[in-house]
């Protein structure tokens, strides 16, 4: 089996999406230039860039054309941005850093922060959705990518796992409402990627199920390797406030089911991810690579 580097892999599709997002996001008034600075502020801090790695990784099981992907890449990095600044803000998790800087309300205050964050969700259909900007794509496509986006990210799907888990907080939590919690508050959006990548590649019904299932399944192996991170890394190493989730008496795996365990149901997850993709064959092997990453990072 040839050697695939995927922290190159990585870094190749993070720059293609941060490329277009700098040269698309500009202020269209020298009134708004101040918004503008927010919204960039967020969204070009760096980061992984997971989620734009997954829709194009998924896209490749089907298609080549990835220019035409590249637009809805970045249109889900608007909304996960914009889910960042409204989670930081002092009535969610109160937060100082973000990715190793000031949080966006520390920096331009609570109400351009708020204003950054809504200008970014909204954005990020207009990118889907506008044909100008996706010639290349169908309008039946944009439409089924925009409409699948707002459920993924709205009130039956991360906006209600923010909700519950903001309820939860230092308060009795049972294993259905964690479950509850991170399916929805960052699994539904991942397992959204993965499906698009297959919905602009053409693929089938099936197709989209499995890979949906595949993001979902790293979704929440993810947050438990971040609820994991939360207690045992540093601020430096993650870039965050370390132990905040500990301190807010946030609902986590390991607080219910404990570190060995909450391990064990994290290599599950992948376990159970790499083997829905194995049908692919060597098409999905960036899938089974990331998959694989997610459980073993540090930040």
């Amino acid at each position: 089996m040839t050697t695939f580097n995927l922290k190159k892999y990585m870094k190749f599709w993070a720059q293609k999406t941060e490329n277009w997002l700098k040269t698309n996001l500009s202020s269209f008034d020298k009134n708004t230039e101040g918004l503008t600075e927010a919204m960039r502020y967020s969204l070009l801090a760096g980061g992984k860039r997971l989620r734009p790695v997954l829709i194009y990784s998924s896209y490749g099981i089907f298609d080549n054309d990835f220019d035409k992907v590249v637009p809805y890449a970045a249109a889900v990095e608007m909304l996960h941005t914009y889910s960042l600044i409204h989670d930081d803000l002092p009535a969610m998790d109160d937060d100082d850093y973000r990715r190793g800087n000031p949080t966006n309300h520390k920096m331009f205050g609570e109400a351009t922060a708020i204003l950054a964050g809504d200008a970014l969700l909204t954005k990020a259909f207009e990118v889907m959705l506008d044909p100008v900007i996706n010639p290349e794509t169908e309008e039946k496509l944009r439409c089924e990518a925009a409409l699948k986006l707002a459920k993924a990210g709205g009130d039956r799907g991360m906006i209600a796992g923010q909700f519950v888990d903001v309820e939860s907080e230092n308060s009795y939590f049972t294993a259905e409402k964690l479950d509850f919690i991170h399916n929805y508050k960052t699994a539904a959006l991942l397992g959204y990627c993965t499906e698009l990548g297959t919905v602009l590649g053409y693929g089938g019904e099936e197709d989209k199920e499995r890979l949906k299932r595949f993001g979902i399944n790293i979704g929440l192996a993810f947050q438990i390797v971040d609820d994991l991170l939360d207690i045992s890394a540093t601020t430096e190493q993650l870039g965050k406030d370390a132990g905040s989730d500990l301190k807010k008496g946030k609902a986590t795996y390991p607080g219910l089911y404990g570190v060995d365990e909450s391990k064990k149901k994290a290599r599950a997850l992948i376990d159970e991810s790499v083997a829905l993709v194995d049908c692919y064959g060597a098409a999905s092997r960036p899938l089974a690579e990331i998959a694989r990453f997610v459980i073993d990072r540090n930040n």
